[in-house]
């Protein structure tokens, strides 16, 4: 079975776990067309995300020209299905968080989208994450008459559901895909009950290379590692706030600030300011590889997250035998469980994870090591690539029955 992936930006260093849905899809006879509207431009740290790359159609690669002929080809091949994609893309512009022209352009890459599907024989559309992506596979799907699909991570779409018209988005689709319990309650809250029976949850996963290695040896050093995009919804100035609080008082550690993104320049200020130099380091953008490097030189991860849906660094850290430090919100606690594998402390609470972050450091290496094991056998449990997308296969070969 031949099927369609699209992803407003791919491939990208957050979004590792497509690259390893698609390839378990395809280990799993599948055959995986890639497109993606933006991202043949984009500064790539990992080898495999080259190769994605290449791989990958682009959207807007062919810039307003390409979009216009598109559109024309479609008004004349299909004017029926262009019309009924025109009238819906202006519906989804009412009351929206965008305006119509925004809309417009959806349906443009609709049309692009529209015949290279029909050109490569794919029989089913998959988008990821619920926001514009979504709406380009819906209008896509009206006009190619192939049944659609997406999934929703959060909590973008849960900040905003009626003004990217999620609701819209659920009744159309033949299936949606939640990433957790959570997220499958909060698609409930936007969708008529008769909608219900399509929400699915198959959780992001882990391929079985990420894991199968032996146990690392935790440094001698208390290091923290804190991987993710320097943004707002991370929380990291409240992390390095904490650590100011922690160097002030003496004890003694260190943090590693693993990702880049539009907070640096605010982030690297705080630290100044607090004269954490010394203890706190940025990485910039970082393989995969590297990642994992910087997983292991700590004793755990932390994630003073504000918003979330699910962190797969928080899979990885736990496959990596380290125990998690991070917030009870969204989905998380449905995989880290306080006292067994890691911390929970409330988000925006900067009391609360300095209280964390020095029970942590309190706690000989030794029950940390078991810690980690228990979340290692926890992630293998629920996170399985394999397993996982196993569940998305039978979702799309029954949507072929």
């Amino acid at each position: 079975m031949k099927i369609a992936y699209l992803i407003n930006q791919y491939p990208k260093v957050s979004h590792s776990f497509i690259r390893r849905e698609i390839l378990a899809l395809e280990s799993q006879g599948f055959v995986v067309q890639r497109i993606a509207i933006r991202g043949w431009d984009a500064e790539l740290a990992d080898e495999l995300d080259v190769v994605e790359r290449q791989r990958t159609q682009y959207v807007l690669q062919g810039g307003l020209s390409s979009l216009s002929l598109s559109v024309v080809k479609m008004i004349f091949s299909h004017p029926l299905r262009f019309l009924s994609s025109f009238r819906l893309a202006l519906k989804m512009g009412r009351r929206a968080d965008r305006s119509w022209p925004f809309h417009l352009i959806y349906l443009a890459e609709a049309c692009s989208i529209t015949s290279w599907i029909q050109v490569s024989g794919s029989r089913h559309l998959h988008a990821h994450f619920g926001t514009n992506s979504a709406e380009v596979a819906m209008l896509s799907s009206v006009m190619s008459g192939l049944p659609y699909s997406f999934t929703v991570h959060g909590p973008e779409e849960f900040d905003k559901p009626e003004f990217i018209g999620l609701p819209e988005k659920i009744r159309r689709a033949a299936f949606v895909v939640a990433i957790t319990s959570f997220c499958r309650s909060q698609l409930f809250r936007w969708s008529a009950h008769t909608d219900w029976h399509k929400m699915k949850i198959v959780h992001c996963g882990l391929e079985e290379e990420f894991h199968k290695g032996a146990p690392v040896a935790f440094p001698s050093v208390p290091r923290l590692v804190c991987v993710g995009r320097l943004c707002e919804q991370k929380g990291q100035l409240l992390l390095v706030a904490a650590m100011g609080q922690l160097i002030g008082r003496g004890i003694a550690i260190e943090l590693v600030l693993a990702g880049d993104g539009e907070m640096r320049t605010e982030i690297e200020a705080l630290i100044l300011q607090y004269g954490l130099q010394a203890q706190v380091r940025i990485t910039g953008w970082i393989s995969s590889d590297q990642v994992r490097e910087e997983i292991h030189a700590a004793r755990g991860l932390v994630l003073p997250s504000f918003a979330e849906g699910l962190p797969v660094v928080i899979m990885e850290a736990m496959a990596l035998r380290r125990p998690v430090l991070t917030t009870f919100v969204a989905g998380i606690p449905e995989l880290v469980i306080a006292g067994e594998n890691g911390w929970l402390f409330p988000a925006g609470d900067v009391d609360a994870l300095v209280d964390a972050l020095t029970n942590f450091l309190a706690t000989p290496v030794a029950v940390l090591q078991c810690m980690g094991e228990a979340g290692y056998q926890r992630v293998l449990e629920r996170h399985s690539i394999n397993v996982e997308a196993a569940k998305l296969a039978e979702l799309f070969r029954n949507e072929r029955v």
